[in-house]
């Protein structure tokens, strides 16, 4: 069985002439798991340098994050990147804010 292409579970099972995965409850037709599994996409930063999982990164712009009195200052640097499927791009943890999430557009890679 394919892994799921959503949370990438081993557990996948059929049901009927769909597949669907038990932690996520992702179901996909095997054709378009197939099909899903051709297209990987690619995150990039403001430069149009290709990012990864693990990448330090430079803030480009002050960023004032929602619910903080805080700002994120431009040039600060973040550490162990992780890349998500989502509206921001980047999940990671900075110094004296905590977890958060990026856009890509915002960030160069160092």
């Amino acid at each position: 069985m394919p892994p799921c292409p959503v949370c990438q579970s081993a557990y996948a099972y059929e049901d009927g002439a769909h597949l669907t995965c038990p932690e996520c409850g992702h179901e996909w037709s095997p054709a378009a798991g197939a099909a899903a599994a051709e297209t990987v996409r690619e995150y990039r930063d403001a430069a149009g340098n290709l990012l990864q999982d693990g990448d330090t990164v430079t803030v480009i712009k002050d960023l004032k994050p929602k619910g903080s009195g805080g700002v994120i200052k431009q040039g600060t640097k973040v550490k162990n990147i992780r890349l998500v499927d989502s509206d921001h791009d980047i999940d990671c943890k900075i110094e004296g804010f905590g977890a958060m999430s990026l856009k890509s557009e915002f960030v160069r890679k160092v």
